[in-house]
């Protein structure tokens, strides 16, 4: 199951920023992006450069320069963000805690719990960032 934290949701934050403005021409700046999410402009730049290395979004320096999508908002799922923050964990999260699942094996919630890990995981694979793209492509 993908668990995921702040950085992978103002992750998707600013990207889902890129997503709207995606032409495969304009580029917006750190503190665009920022000011358009209330993301505070350090954080969102440590944010795009990490998944620029990771080859989601490309920059440009200078003048002219900023952050794009590196691929069409419909090529890009809310999963392929996540992984690049967050580990994949096998382990369910049992709210009994580690090392005492409920009172039997599997636990009372062991059959909910395997089906919400694959909803979650269902949404994060299947939801692209053209979802919110101005240019028409339907939602992912």
């Amino acid at each position: 199951m993908i668990k995921y934290g702040k950085s992978t949701q103002n992750a998707i934050a600013a990207m889902s920023r890129l997503a709207e403005v995606y032409d495969e021409g304009t580029r917006l700046s750190s503190a665009e992006i920022g000011k358009a999410r209330n993301l505070p402009q350090t954080l969102t730049a440590k944010l795009l450069t990490t998944l620029s290395q990771h080859g989601l979004v490309s920059g440009a320096p200078g003048p002219g320069g900023g952050y794009a999508l590196a691929r069409p908002p419909a090529e890009i799922s809310l999963y392929d963000i996540a992984v690049v923050f967050e580990r994949p964990d096998d382990s369910l999260i049992c709210p009994f805690g580690p090392g005492w699942c409920g009172n039997n094996d599997p636990c009372p919630l062991h059959e909910r719990l395997l089906e919400l890990d694959l909803l979650v995981n269902d949404f994060l694979q299947t939801t692209q960032l053209d979802i919110f793209s101005q240019n028409g492509d339907s939602p992912g």
